[in-house]
């Protein structure tokens, strides 16, 4: 068990240990802490596996293409997270005056982690956001013995009187970073979520990094036509790699935001609400304790470690983190 503003303190200086100045570590921080306190492996995991390695010919992101309505922004080799942020905050600022924003990213390589922390910061404040994210060849289509999606998430976040709800999940059966943790914790991986190099289906995540791959959700075609779909509008839609991804350290991601009041629904929020408990409040079958809406259990998570104020971290990756932490002199 850690203690929350410890485990703050020790990732900001890992953080900045690997060259980012204090403001772009804050960002990064809050990306990291939003996913960790949750139980979402999307979290400082990415610290100690390589996940924010800087790019040597990184260079400050630019616009290359805007409307009222959109704007294409070229990471050039900026961090993801930095880079998202960014591209959040435009198409929220064109929504805000629009009723609609619409901004794609392309030229990053390095994970932007959990989209839920996107998609919350627009639905706290009363618009809806919907975020893809394409990364490389991690997840096999079905049917297919060879990775061709990355574990292609999808973050969709909708206000209500009563808060805002947050959907965030990958389309493939397991993060790659939760592989990566697996490995790092010496654990196995869930059964059916991940196959060898010759498409046998494996619980090692040493055979996953050994050539194999990640399963979509399901298995089967529905859950590989969302990744496909994932894959073309965070992809080609963007400018970002269509094929040899992890080489061409060219990652996309696409989000959109939407202002309820742009279709004349003044009591959206108020009519989403009703529709939330409607789901939350419906007969429950033998053994159900409760219907939980999008992001509720880690919600339920968060509170009740900040309410501690510790945080259980895997014994092996709270070592690796404090060794990363001591390359911070500042």
């Amino acid at each position: 068990m850690v203690p929350i503003e410890e485990l703050k303190t020790t990732t900001t200086k890992a953080i900045r240990g690997i060259g980012y100045n204090e403001k772009d570590a804050k960002v990064i921080l809050d990306v990291l802490m939003y996913a960790q306190l949750r139980g979402n492996n999307q979290g400082i995991i990415k610290v100690t596996t390589n996940g924010l390695a800087m790019a040597p010919d990184a260079e400050p992101m630019v616009v290359t293409h805007e409307t009222k309505l959109s704007a294409a922004i070229d990471g050039k080799k900026t961090q993801g997270m930095l880079v998202l942020a960014e591209a959040t905050r435009v198409a929220h600022e064109k929504a805000k005056e629009h009723g609609f924003g619409i901004v794609g990213t392309c030229n990053t390589s390095t994970s932007t982690g959990a989209l839920g922390y996107y998609c919350k910061s627009v639905a706290d404040q009363g618009m809806i956001s919907i975020c893809f994210a394409q990364s490389p060849e991690f997840v096999a289509p079905a049917g297919s013995s060879k990775a061709i999606f990355g574990t292609n998430p999808i973050g969709v976040g909708i206000p209500s009187s009563e808060g805002a709800m947050v959907l965030d999940m990958a389309t493939s059966a397991y993060s790659w970073f939760g592989v990566l943790e697996a490995k790092t914790a010496g654990r196995e991986l869930p059964d059916g979520a991940a196959q060898d190099k010759n498409g046998v289906l494996t619980k090692d995540p040493n055979e996953v990094l050994d050539g194999g791959a990640i399963r979509t959700f399901d298995g089967g075609y529905k859950s590989s036509n969302l990744a496909l779909v994932i894959e073309l509008l965070a992809g080609p839609l963007v400018g970002a790699a269509i094929e040899g991804k992890l080489a061409a350290k060219n990652w996309g991601n696409l989000i959109m935001v939407i202002d309820p009041k742009m279709l004349g629904q003044a009591d959206f929020e108020k009519n989403a609400a009703f529709v939330m408990n409607r789901v939350r409040n419906a007969p429950k079958q033998p053994g159900v304790d409760a219907i939980n809406l999008p992001g509720e259990r880690g919600d339920a998570i968060a509170k009740a470690n900040e309410a501690k104020g510790e945080i259980d971290v895997e014994t092996n990756l709270w070592n690796n983190l404090k060794k990363a932490a001591e390359a911070f002199s500042g």
